[in-house]
């Protein structure tokens, strides 16, 4: 009797020629039909590690990782400046296409932030330099600074202490060391409420004021 083989199970035809046409491995340039474009690798259909994708609307590029789509990992974002160059944005981490990690945004050319991202948010520890040369330096959270954090003036004047909301709230110490003096108090919304105030480094103050802070003491009181 003769043996008989049975027929071998096969995918639909359509099955097969969907895994040819997915996207996989490294391709060349891909245009969307909005005229953003994307060069790099490809996995399942989707933008998966190295890639540079250029928005057609908005002149940005971003060079660095992918993962299921989305920017993850570390990559550059840029912008046109106009004059046939890029500018850069924004260079660290990313995590489903928010700002995530450790990374450097730069709002102008003299003013930058480097520090933690949670979300697309400043949060966790971050420096920011401000146009105006204000130098912040300390915690962060939802974008605002909020926690421990130093402020320093450009003439070296500074607050050490509690922040929130972008605010001073809390405890906290401003050192005057222009007139060589420091105030010790608790702030309310960027406003001392109580507090004290004594000298600190005057002798070596370069506008200090004309008469030195009497001490306070029990034996001076009534005197």
């Amino acid at each position: 009797m003769p043996f008989l083989h049975q027929p071998k199970e096969r995918e639909p035809l359509w099955k097969e020629w969907d895994y040819l046409a997915q996207k996989k491995g490294v391709r060349h340039t891909v245009y969307s039909v909005n005229g953003n474009e994307f060069t790099g690798e490809w996995l399942d259909n989707k933008k998966d590690g190295k890639g540079t994708f250029k928005w057609k609307d908005t002149n940005k590029v971003y060079d660095g990782d992918w993962k299921k789509g989305k920017r993850s990992g570390f990559g550059t974002l840029t912008h046109s400046d106009g004059k046939g160059g890029f500018t850069k944005e924004y260079s660290g981490g990313w995590k489903n296409d928010l700002r995530h990690g450790y990374g450097t945004e730069f709002y102008s050319d003299s003013e930058f932030y480097e520090g933690e991202w949670y979300a697309g948010k400043r949060s966790g520890w971050g420096r920011m330099y401000y146009e105006d040369g204000t130098i912040y330096e300390g915690e962060w959270y939802d974008d605002q600074r909020s926690g421990q954090g130093m402020l320093r003036l450009t003439n070296e004047n500074r607050y050490e202490g509690s922040w929130k909301d972008g605010k001073k709230n809390g405890a906290g110490k401003f050192y005057y060391l222009d007139s060589g003096q420091v105030f010790e108090g608790v702030w309310k919304d960027d406003v001392p409420k109580c507090g004290t105030m004594r000298d600190f480094g005057r002798d070596n103050a370069p506008d200090p004021t004309q008469y030195p802070i009497p001490d306070v003491s029990p034996m001076s009181i009534g005197k």
